[in-house]
């Protein structure tokens, strides 16, 4: 049984165009994550520590090693923010 030829190149077209939309894919969510993977199963702690981060460095991803907060980290909290009930 002979291999047919002429479908190895539509075959070649579709594999290479999952491979660059699922490279691409990745690569745009890395970007997104300060280069760390994405995030997933994401419970109200790591909220929390993600808001916290975001109010330290700006970023969600983002990690300080500095052991003095910035200026602004005082004033920043969300409870600020809330109504009173």
């Amino acid at each position: 049984m002979p291999l047919p030829w002429e479908a190895l190149i539509p075959f070649g077209l579709l594999t290479s165009m999952f491979a660059a939309a699922g490279t691409l894919s990745s690569v745009s969510k890395r970007a997104q994550n300060q280069g760390k993977p994405p995030r997933y199963n994401i419970d109200n702690w790591d909220e929390m520590m993600m808001e916290r981060d975001r109010r330290l460095t700006g970023h969600l991803r983002g990690q300080s090693s500095s052991t003095e907060a910035p200026e602004g980290f005082a004033t920043s909290s969300v409870w600020y923010t809330q109504r009173a009930q």
